[in-house]
Formats: structure tokens, C-alpha cells, sequence
């Protein structure tokens, strides 16, 4: 292979390493609204489309510094497509992000027995980037050729998009069907790869995240509720707990993004699965009638005051114990929440009084409750550069065990198929695992394909839309604009 042409941005790197170094210190340094606990701690990171907290001062601060790395790294990566000359790697290097410790745990615990021979040939060697300034960290790289085998590609798609147009990462799903592992993805997870990256499948699913409306199984007995199947029928629970003085959702209005969640489980019910893949290719808008609807439906929701009296104010913990202390009866959230509750400490209703709903039918929609809403967490990547035979029976090893190894060690679901029986799981995490087996089709969260600007303006924007201040059209009409 011929070593590619000099880099006309090389001499920049070392300006933009000093620009990630800036911007590390702006982040550390931007207050957050809330300490978070240490089952929140472990939860950060992993949610795509939405985070647990946030620090928007901080944020508004260290916007320009973004922007400015992101555009060199852009362009360093842009002008050193292709793997060139590289040496054979002699570890199994994986870049983290640094909040995130579950998949790092993982891979140790694999490195330690499953596969110890793989270790052995090549060693594992973690290293950590805060997530604030992963992305330009993994540009940077990628515009130096210096990849590690494994990483996380990045906080969204559009990161390993990039990568790949630049002939970065290994196909994996021509990788696995090498080594005869095709059907080590479960089909939930590719459905969701292939939504989120075009079609392709070159990022492996390290946590699979179903989301949907947990229910309190008790309030509902007590109120006479039967578990909805349809919009319709969800409206009428809700109607029922909000007479009984029961605030019928808890929600974090002041993220925003589990409200946007419901606008876009609506209009996958009601317009089908392609809904949003439509607004993304410019063959609908989301300022047509039937996509306003959605927005509509929600609106309505919190023009009743089925929230609650403060929804802006109520953040991502304080939605979590409004649940889980029994004041609400429905909570719209990702399986990632198991780890609240299957916490004693945090959980006051008891794990048996909750229930999983997969998003309701719109009557006479397009869509099918079958299609649940995912994500797949922190999906990784491998280096095509340093993609060899050693890398490759890591990947064939990982292939057949991560997925056991993570539910058992971790209590995470992963996209990969459970090889190993795991054993004495909470019921919460088994009912979990079980409609992932049974699902082979899954949509998308709102803003999964809005750039970012257009994701804040619905994120920021989604309490201002169920409080009446601003209507459905203009709650469509601004994020339309953003989209361009």
C-alpha cells in the first residue's frame, strides 16, 4: 500500500490539539444544574438523542471553540482518506468515552477469561476521552492515521458517517459473515444500524436500548385501567389517573427530549416507520398537516396538564423518583432506567408493580406497535488500518460473547444475541430482553436524523410546546427551519 500525500492541514494539528485542551478545561469548568448520583453517573453517556444532564451557561460558552476544532478535524480527516501506511497493531487499543465505564469492564472481563487467548496475542489497552471532546479527539486521529483498533464512533452518527467516506472503518458485517458469525446481531439491532447509518453496518451495537411507557401496574389496578394498545386508549388511562389526582406522566421537561420522544413514536404510528426518513430526504416536511398531528397529539397532553403543574422545571432525577415514589402513573423513558429500578434504594413502588409498554397504535396509522423505538447506545468501531488476523479473532470472540458477558457482569442489554443463559436476572431486565427477542423491526427517536441545530430547537423548544406557549405549527415551523 502507498503511503498517502502529505497532509496540507498538518501543520495545524498542533493548534487544534491545543484547542481540544482549551475546550476540555471550558467544559470541566461549566456548571451543571444537579449532582448526579451514581446510577445517574453510569447512565450518562449512553442515552442517544438526549443526556441526562446538562450545562447550558457552559455550553453557550464553549459553542465557538466547537465549531472551530470540529471544521479543522474535519478537514484533516477529509485530506487522509484512505488507511495508508500503517503498522500492524501491537495491542488492542479501545478509545472510551470516559464516562461511560460498562463497555471498558466488558472488554476486561473478556481480556480475563473468554478471550484470554486473543489477549494474549493481542493485549488490551483502554484509554479514555472526555465525551464534551471526543469527536474532535477522534478527527484528529483519524487525520493523522492514528486510529486505535476499537472506538466509540463518536456522540452521533454523522461522526462515523465521515469516518467512513473516508474509508476509516471496517465493514463488520462483511467481517462477520468472514469469520461465520452473520447472525451475532440480533435483528432489532441491525434495524436500527441500518436506520441510523444509511443502510450500512460498520459499528457494532454494545448496549441496545428499547424505549416505550412504563406503567405502574398497582395505580392502574386501583383505577380500574387495563393497558392500552391504542392512542386512544392511552388518552383515556391518562384522563382516568389525572380524576384520581394522579399526575398521569412524569416527564423531564426541562431536557426536553422525552417529550420530542413522543412526537416521533406518534408519527412512526401514525405515518410508518419511514415518517422521519422522509423529513430527512426532503420528500416531506415537517410542517405538513399530518406531520403538525404529531405534535398536536402531544401538545394536547400537557394542554390537559397530564405532566404535572411544573413540567419545565422537572429535570431527568426528579421525573425518575415522581415515578418511582408512585406519584405518577406512566413514565416514557429507555431501558437504560433499569438500573433505577432495579435499585431498592431508589425504587419505593417495588420492581413488581412496573410494566412495559411499547408505544401504542395510532388507529387507522401506518405504523405497528411491533416497532419499537431503540438506539444502540454507544456504538463501536474498528480501524480498517489496523484490521488484521489478530484483530480479527478479537472481533469473532467479541462476537460471541459480549452480549452474554454485559448481561451478566453489567445488567446491560446489548445488540448482540446472549450465547450464554444468564442466569437469576431481575424480571424487569428479563421482560426487557424478551420483547428484543421478539422484535425485528425498530424506529428511531425524533431528532435521530436533524442536524444539530435542529435537534436543540426541539429539545429546548419541546416545554414551551406542551405548556401552550408556542403552538404545534410553530413548534414544527422552527425546527423545519433549522433542518434547511
Amino acid at each position: 500500500m502507498q503511503p498517502n500525500p502529505p497532509c496540507p492541514f498538518a501543520s495545524s494539528i498542533p493548534a487544534i490539539r491545543h484547542a481540544i485542551s482549551q475546550f476540555e478545561e471550558s467544559a470541566s469548568a461549566a456548571p451543571e444544574r444537579h449532582v448526579a448520583s451514581p446510577l445517574q453517573r453510569f447512565n450518562r453517556g449512553r442515552i442517544q438523542g438526549g443526556t441526562v444532564t446538562t450545562a447550558r451557561n457552559g455550553a453557550r460558552r464553549i459553542v465557538p471553540i466547537i465549531a472551530g476544532i470540529g471544521a479543522a478535524a474535519l478537514a484533516l480527516t477529509a485530506c487522509s482518506s484512505g488507511g495508508g501506511e500503517t503498522a500492524a497493531p501491537t495491542e488492542f487499543s479501545y478509545l472510551s468515552f470516559a464516562e461511560n465505564t460498562s463497555i471498558q469492564d466488558t472488554l476486561t472481563s473478556l481480556s480475563e477469561d473468554q478471550c484470554a487467548t486473543e489477549n494474549e496475542a493481542l493485549p488490551l489497552k483502554v484509554t479514555t476521552q472526555p465525551q464534551a471532546s471526543y469527536d474532535q479527539q477522534l478527527q484528529l486521529l483519524a487525520g493523522q492515521n492514528a486510529l486505535p483498533v476499537l472506538f466509540a464512533s463518536g456522540n452521533t452518527p454523522q461522526v462515523a458517517k465521515d469516518l467512513q467516506q473516508g474509508g476509516k472503518l471496517v465493514d463488520v458485517e462483511q467481517a462477520l459473515e468472514d469469520l461465520d458469525k452473520s447472525d451475532a446481531i440480533i435483528p432489532a439491532a441491525k434495524s436500527t444500524i441500518d436506520a441510523l447509518y444509511d443502510g450500512e453496518q460498520y459499528v457494532l451495537p454494545t448496549e441496545f436500548n428499547v424505549e416505550g411507557i412504563w406503567y405502574n401496574k398497582q395505580l392502574f389496578a386501583d383505577n380500574g385501567i387495563e393497558v392500552p394498545t391504542t392512542w386512544d386508549e392511552l388518552v383515556a388511562a391518562a384522563d382516568t389517573l389525572n380524576a384520581a389526582g394522579i399526575i398521569p406522566f412524569s416527564a423531564d421537561g426541562q431536557d426536553g427530549w422525552p417529550l420530542t420522544r413522543l412526537v416521533g413514536n406518534y408519527l412512526y404510528r401514525d405515518l410508518g416507520p419511514d415518517a422521519l426518513q422522509k423529513v430527512a430526504d426532503g420528500e416531506a416536511s415537517l410542517t405538513d398537516p399530518e406531520y403538525v398531528e404529531a405534535a398536536a397529539a402531544v401538545a394536547d397532553l400537557g394542554e390537559k396538564g397530564y405532566f404535572g403543574p411544573s413540567v419545565t422545571s422537572i429535570d431527568y432525577m426528579t421525573a425518575v423518583n415522581q415515578f418511582l415514589t408512585g406519584q405518577a402513573g406512566m413514565f416514557y423513558m429507555g431501558s437504560w432506567i433499569l438500573a433505577n429500578f432495579n435499585d431498592p434504594s431508589q425504587n419505593q413502588i417495588g420492581a413488581e408493580n412496573i410494566g412495559f409498554i411499547p408505544f401504542p397504535a395510532v388507529e387507522g396509522g401506518a405504523g405497528s406497535a411491533d416497532q419499537l423505538a431503540a438506539n444502540v447506545g454507544v456504538p463501536l468501531a474498528l480501524s480498517e488500518a489496523s484490521y488484521g488476523d489478530d484483530v480479527a479473532g478479537w472481533l469473532g470472540c467479541f462476537a460471541d460473547n459480549f452480549g452474554s458477558s454485559s448481561l451478566q457482569n453489567q445488567g446491560v442489554i446489548t445488540g448482540f444475541k446472549v450465547n450464554t443463559p444468564v442466569e437469576d436476572l431481575p424480571p424487569l431486565t428479563q421482560t426487557v430482553q424478551d420483547q428484543i427477542d421478539q422484535t425485528t423491526q425498530s424506529v428511531l427517536w425524533f431528532e435521530a436524523l436533524f442536524n444539530a441545530k435542529a435537534a436543540t430547537t426541539s429539545q429546548t423548544n419541546a416545554s414551551q410546546l406542551v405548556t401552550g406557549a408556542i403552538s404545534p405549527e410553530e413548534f414544527m415551523e422552527m425546527v423545519q427551519a433549522d433542518l434547511g
